[in-house]
């Protein structure tokens, strides 16, 4: 049987994304099928290509085309896009084309502290400014808006009262390290039951 193709889409160190390739370098389900990255320079591609996983670069310029990453998408046999740290806004044809099939993780308890601009450190500022007791991860679908699309999971972490920005990353990095691809991977295979179940 074909595995299903996962997308990664990156920005950043990719440290999620490592984690998330490893967890499905495993399966026998699953398997990913590219790491795509808005910078040329950035560790998540290198995370790709140590693992022979093919490693994508456009740019900012190419991905704000409507039918750009829809392309790459179909054109690679993708069944679902994994979002690891990506700071571009997600084109309405891609989310159309692949409803509740696009992951995010979030570094709050979404509602709390997300929208626009509102990514890494910028989130655990303006938690530990407001003294929130409580942080964690969010993982959601994307929809049209930033941070809006429908909850998957969500986990909690205590926000000391001596918590610096430093503190607080590790914990909430942690989290995402341990969760994200098992609850990506739970959530395909809860996917692929009701669709079985659906089609007899």
């Amino acid at each position: 049987m074909d595995k299903q193709r996962i997308a990664i889409f990156a920005s950043g160190r990719g440290t999620n994304a490592a984690k998330i390739m490893d967890h499905f370098s495993k399966s026998e389900l699953f398997e990913v099928a590219f790491l795509l990255g808005n910078k040329g320079n950035i560790g998540a591609l290198e995370e790709a290509r140590k693992r022979n996983i093919e490693a994508l670069h456009f740019s900012n310029e190419q991905l704000a085309t409507d039918s750009f990453l829809l392309d790459i998408c179909t054109n690679q046999g993708v069944d679902c896009i994994v979002l690891a740290g990506f700071l571009r806004k997600i084109p309405p044809a891609l989310i159309q084309h692949f409803p509740n099939k696009i992951f995010n993780i979030h570094p709050s308890l979404l509602p709390a502290f997300g929208g626009p601009g509102m990514y890494g450190a910028h989130v655990h500022n303006a938690v530990l400014e407001q003294k929130a007791k409580t942080s964690g991860i969010t993982i959601h679908f994307v929809d049209e808006n930033y941070d809006e699309g429908q909850i998957i999971a969500q986990f909690h972490s205590v926000v000391d009262q001596n918590e610096t920005l430093a503190t607080l990353n590790e914990k909430i990095s942690a989290l995402e390290h341990s969760y994200y691809a098992h609850v990506i991977e739970a959530t395909l295979l809860m996917a692929n039951a009701t669709k079985k179940q659906q089609h007899g």
